[in-house]
């Protein structure tokens, strides 16, 4: 795959990504939600920190604007290491399921950076209220923003049977996770390593003596 169609996947997604985030954000107060089919919904959250809302403050002695600053920063710096990744297996023309995987990741990861370097000076808040983009009064600074998350799929909605020890009577919902396209991507391209390795990272065959 050559870095122009690598380019035209990462592009495409960001822009469904961003358009879609965009239209949630002006579009839905912090915490509404649209029934779209039985076991799918739109459910407007804001996630402050890395994966299932993992936030650097619950695990270090440290303040949430800082632990904020220290994870936006590090996913920068990722970013920039995936996208030389990119640059180097397209160059030397790496198989094409490797440069795919890797593309999706990229997209995905720079889908969820521009949230949370640039919606903080970009957006007001979304509680109790649909939000204002270009706003004069952000609810945040540069590098502080929330990722806007909204895709939910709670396939199973239900409550354990009384009977069952230590959980009985308490509700159980499978798949819980609210996620965005761009953590979509990251999890495809991910997957497509996983599932096809093989391909990906095809073992050289040694030259014969």
């Amino acid at each position: 795959m050559s870095l122009k169609k690598s380019l035209f996947i990462i592009v495409l997604i960001l822009l469904v990504d961003q358009i879609s985030k965009i239209y949630i954000k002006t579009s839905f107060v912090l915490g509404e939600s649209v029934d779209v089919l039985g076991w799918f919904k739109i459910l407007f959250i804001e996630n402050e920190g890395a994966a299932w809302g993992t936030k650097l403050s619950d695990l270090l002695p440290i303040s949430e604007p800082v632990g904020k600053l220290i994870l936006t920063v590090f996913r920068i710096f990722a970013v920039f290491g995936i996208g030389y990744w990119l640059w180097d297996i397209t160059k030397k023309k790496s198989p094409r399921t490797l440069i795919l995987a890797v593309s999706l990741i990229f997209a995905g990861a720079l889908g969820n950076i521009i949230d949370s370097v640039f919606y903080g000076i970009l957006f007001d808040h979304s509680s109790g209220q649909v939000a204002t983009l270009f706003t004069d009064e952000p609810y945040g600074s540069l590098l502080h923003g929330k990722v806007v998350d909204m895709l939910y799929f709670p396939m199973i909605d239900t409550t354990w049977p009384d009977w069952v020890p230590s959980i009985g009577g308490n509700r159980f919902r499978f798949f819980e996770p609210v996620f965005n396209i761009a953590d979509t991507a990251i999890s495809t391209g991910v997957g497509i390593l996983i599932v096809f390795n093989k391909k990906a990272f095809p073992k050289q065959e040694e030259a014969a003596d």
